[in-house]
């Protein structure tokens, strides 16, 4: 009997963690699709991953992109939710608070309405990975607005775990990850704030794609896992 290969989508697969999810979930023989806003990123990742994967150019920030994708990708049977957000960091004095309304409409609600709209043709016997952050996990100063936003995806899943059983639905909070995230800092700049947090870390380095794209393989893979906050940080979270 030939057995069925499963499909998995990347919503925010054009750089980073996404792409590293991809390649780990297409050696692992599964079917991939990834997606994102940016053609050109996109498809400097699909090249990345030797083309072996399906891509589709949309914002996830527009519900009815997100729409049209999901109703003509047909049956599928994982997602996986990076979309990325930058906003909310700084001291809270200072924060501008309308920066939190702007997290959540790039991060939160891209996430969440990219689940809304695959329901109808995702596989109940599948999953969903929500991609947070460790920093709704830290108590330290200069990440309360963006601990907020990804907070709110922490809060979240237990609930839809209920509400949509038996999907699975589980979230990874990654740590300082050396990703495009960071490229809004100068080179010598992000290495230094790497070293600094490498030294506050038990592992005693930042993280990588891959480290969170096995922490996503394993929640994609195990079928007995719902409800659970993954958190993938070196064990920065007790240090910082």
């Amino acid at each position: 009997m030939t057995k069925t290969i499963e499909h998995t989508v990347i919503i925010g697969g054009s750089s980073g963690i996404g792409p590293a999810t991809a390649r780990k979930l297409l050696g692992l023989g599964m079917k991939v699709t990834i997606t994102g806003r940016n053609e050109d990123k996109l498809k400097s990742a699909w090249k990345s991953l030797g083309s072996a994967a399906g891509k589709a150019a949309f914002d996830a920030a527009k519900p009815d992109e997100v729409r049209q994708f999901f109703e003509s990708l047909g049956p599928f049977d994982h997602l996986v939710l990076a979309a990325s957000g930058g906003k909310g960091l700084g001291p809270f004095p200072t924060l501008d608070l309308s920066d939190i309304g702007s997290g959540v409409e790039e991060k939160v609600r891209p996430q969440l309405s990219c689940l809304q709209a695959a329901l109808p043709t995702l596989n109940k016997a599948g999953s969903v990975t929500f991609i947070s952050a460790v920093s709704a996990q830290l108590a330290t100063p200069g990440v309360a607005g963006i601990a907020a936003i990804n907070g709110m995806l922490l809060t979240v899943v237990p609930i839809l775990a209920l509400e949509l059983k038996p999907l699975r639905v589980n979230v990874v909070a990654p740590g300082v990850i050396d990703t495009p995230w960071w490229d809004f800092l100068a080179e010598e700049q992000r290495q230094t704030i790497f070293a600094d947090y490498a030294g506050k870390t038990p592992v005693g380095r930042v993280g990588r794609a891959e480290d969170v794209a096995d922490a996503i393989a394993f929640l994609v893979s195990s079928g007995f896992i719902t409800g659970q906050v993954l958190t993938c940080d070196g064990g920065l979270r007790f240090a910082a």
